[in-house]
C-alpha cells in the first residue's frame, strides 16, 4: 500500500481520485489544490508517490516538480487532458514518471502507479551508477596525476609510483584517491 499525495485544483475530481486510490488499496496521504511549496509539503506529508490531475500542467507546476526531482525525488504520476507532445516531453523532463492522457481512470490506476514506481526506481539506480562512475573517473584522474608527479619527482616508473601511492594509502589508512589528491595538493604548494 502506497501513501499518495494527490494534487488537483478541482475538489470534485480530487474526491473521485481519492475514492479510486482507496479502492485500489492505496492510502491518501493528503490532497492539495496546487503544487505550490511542493518540497515543504513533501517533507511534512512524506508520501511515497505524488499523483497530479490537471487539464494541462502549467509551467509553474512543471518547475515545482523539477525542483522536487532534484532536491527530494519522488515518483510522480500525472493525469492530464493535454496530449501535446511538447507538454508531455516537458513533464517527463521535469520528472514525471507516468503521464496519462485523457484523464483519470480507476481501471488504469494500479498499473500506472506500478509503472511509475518501477521507472522511478530504475531512474534512481541509473543516477546513482552515474554518480559513482563519475566519482571513480575523477579519482582515477587524480591517481594518474599523482603518479606523474611521483614519477617526475623521484624518477620512478609508473608501476613503482603506483606502488608508492598504495603503500602511503595503507600507512595512512586512507583511500587511494584521497592520498593521491593530497600528493597533487602538496605538489601545487611546492611550485
Amino acid at each position: 500500500m502506497a501513501r499518495i499525495l494527490v494534487i488537483d485544483e478541482s475538489r470534485q475530481r480530487a474526491v473521485d481520485i481519492c475514492n479510486g486510490l482507496i479502492q485500489a488499496g492505496h492510502q491518501v496521504a493528503a490532497v492539495l489544490p496546487s503544487s505550490l511549496d511542493l518540497i515543504g509539503r513533501i517533507e511534512e506529508i512524506r508520501p511515497d508517490i505524488i499523483l497530479i490531475e490537471t487539464e494541462s500542467p502549467s509551467r509553474d507546476t512543471l518547475e515545482h516538480i523539477g525542483v522536487m526531482n532534484r532536491e527530494m525525488p519522488h515518483p510522480v504520476v500525472m493525469f492530464s487532458q493535454d496530449g501535446d507532445s511538447t507538454t508531455i516531453r516537458a513533464a517527463v523532463k521535469a520528472g514525471v514518471m507516468a503521464y496519462v492522457v485523457d484523464g483519470f481512470d480507476i481501471s488504469r490506476l494500479k498499473p500506472v502507479i506500478e509503472v511509475a514506481i518501477a521507472r522511478f526506481e530504475e531512474y534512481q539506480e541509473l543516477k546513482h551508477e552515474l554518480v559513482e562512475t563519475s566519482r571513480k573517473l575523477a579519482e582515477r584522474k587524480i591517481v594518474e596525476k599523482a603518479k606523474g608527479i611521483l614519477m617526475r619527482a623521484r624518477g620512478l616508473d609508473e608501476e613503482a609510483a603506483y606502488a608508492a601511492l598504495r603503500r602511503l594509502a595503507m600507512e595512512k589508512s586512507q583511500p587511494l584517491g584521497k592520498v593521491a589528491a593530497n600528493v597533487v595538493e602538496m605538489a601545487k604548494l611546492m611550485l
